[in-house]
């Protein structure tokens, strides 16, 4: 998997307990709607599960061709059998990875600022997130709305890397986050809370067909 894998639809999957599944359930009917690059993101809940949910995952797209991405830990994310980990600012940073684990892995980056963004180019990461664009319930963050016009400033820094939109996004906010540059969509309420995640999923990714991303300066 190359950083170039890091487009289009980014499903975001948790243990919210607000949410009427699982991250594994989850994770199966984003899969069925033909998502194929999944995050679990675990909050409440302890190692044990998230290698459980994280390994259970793994073989829904190993099946499905999909891709698992582990947030925060490299070590649970090399024991799932994932694809890559995603670093927030308080994780452990880039650098700090064994060079055999980062060999093995994909290496993400969140970032709330331009200066964030900066300095995350400047790591070796394969991609960087940016948010929240919107306004959201789903995580608590010290950042207000970044909004659009911000998101473009971030995707002008960002050099070669893939830009991960997140935060707030939803249907009728697929085509505006990829006009301003961002190279993939993350969406996580938009399928954990909807009815029907199978068809909310297959909505979004319609949405995606018509929309037009922006390619990484540099190329």
């Amino acid at each position: 998997m190359t950083h170039s894998a890091i487009a289009g639809l980014y499903v975001l999957v948790d243990d919210d307990p607000r949410w009427p599944r699982d991250p594994v359930a989850q994770a199966r009917a984003a899969l069925d709607g033909g998502a194929t690059l999944l995050q679990l993101r675990v909050k409440h809940s302890g190692d044990e599960d998230t290698l459980a949910w994280g390994r259970a995952i793994h073989r829904l797209c190993a099946e499905r061709g999909g891709r698992l991405i582990v947030n925060d830990r490299f070590d649970l994310a090399l024991a799932c059998g994932a694809a890559g980990v995603h670093l927030g600012q308080r994780d452990l940073p880039p650098a700090r990875i064994p060079r055999a684990a980062r060999s093995r892995l994909l290496v993400g980056r969140s970032t709330h600022t331009l200066d964030q963004v900066r300095a995350a180019a400047r790591e070796d990461v394969d991609y960087l997130a940016f948010g929240p664009i919107y306004g959201t319930d789903s995580k608590a963050s010290e950042y207000s709305p970044r909004g659009l016009a911000l998101l473009a400033e971030a995707c002008s820094l960002r050099g070669r890397h893939p830009m991960v939109a997140i935060g707030g996004i939803g249907a009728g906010r697929i085509a505006p986050v990829l006009g301003a540059g961002a190279s993939a969509a993350c969406v996580l309420s938009a399928l954990a809370a909807a009815e029907d995640p199978v068809a909310a999923t297959r909505a979004l990714l319609g949405e995606l067909s018509t929309a037009s991303p922006k390619e990484p300066a540099g190329g």
